[in-house]
């Protein structure tokens, strides 16, 4: 028994042009989709990394200086060159102490010193950074505008150039965590100029699905290095509840500080 041939479509098979079109427009949302969620990941890995080094930064330079101190005071004892070259080594891998200029190099700007610059220089308590992680609501503006008005979706270049400058201005948005000026944004899109997408031929769509793969690749490479680099191997340990993880990083480090001062201790004692 034979199986029946499928029956064509009513109205007949689609044209080329308009299988195409389709796998364009498919394309098109899939890579919207994977920047959307590569955005929001680099957001999220921009704001831990300020966090960890705001928290846990000066743990680390205490943790450095008391192994120099360590390496010092184990060369002063033993008075072996090996020793005191270790030593000499681990203090020149710290920064020193900087300039006044130094010290204000991107502290300050054409109103003069940032709140923290100035709390740092008048022995007051810095205020830790604001927390900026997008809410639902914002995630869900953010994803509305960027299907709407992502420059991929341009097929001429005056239109690219107008996305692309809107859609910075949303990524701005975003990055902020500003559900407000998110809403006005979409107000401004919805009564902006509608784009009329004009029929495109073969062989302009075919460029336009190798563009969109070359664009996928490219993004995949930066996804990878994000998800590789340091804090984002440790922002994907625990991507619900950050903070819990550098609390638990925290206590890790001050157990190992204690631990190095103890020693250091014993080191000048003898």
């Amino acid at each position: 028994m034979t199986t029946p041939e499928a029956e064509p479509e009513q109205g007949g098979a689609p044209r080329p042009e308009e299988r195409l079109e389709q796998a364009v427009r498919a394309a098109e949302q899939a890579l919207i989709e994977y920047e959307i969620a590569l955005e929001t990941f680099r957001v999220e890995v921009e704001n831990f990394s300020r966090l960890h080094e705001q928290r846990l930064g000066p743990v680390y330079a205490r943790l450095e200086e008391l192994e120099a101190q360590i390496l010092e005071a184990r060369a002063a004892r033993s008075g072996d060159p090996e020793d005191r070259r270790r030593a000499d080594e681990a203090r020149a891998r710290l920064m020193p102490i900087p300039g006044v200029e130094e010290l204000l190099h991107g502290w300050m700007d054409g109103d003069g010193l940032f709140p923290e610059a100035s709390a740092m220089l008048t022995d007051q308590a810095v205020r830790p950074p604001k927390r900026v992680r997008p809410g639902e609501e914002a995630r869900r503006l953010y994803r509305e505008l960027a299907r709407k008005a992502h420059p991929d979706l341009a097929q001429e270049q005056q239109e690219r150039a107008r996305r692309e400058e809107f859609i910075t201005r949303v990524n701005a948005a975003y990055a902020r965590g500003d559900e407000a000026e998110l809403r006005e944004l979409a107000e401004e899109w919805a009564a902006g100029p509608a784009l009329e997408r004009r029929p495109s031929r073969g062989e302009e769509l075919y460029a336009r699905l190798e563009w969109l793969d070359r664009r996928k690749e490219l993004l995949t490479v930066l996804a990878k290095e994000l998800e590789e680099s340091a804090i984002g191997a440790m922002l994907r340990l625990a991507p619900d509840d950050p903070d819990r993880l550098l609390e638990e990083i925290a206590g890790q480090l001050a157990a190992q500080v204690g631990e190095r001062e103890a020693e250091l201790a014993g080191l000048l004692e003898q």
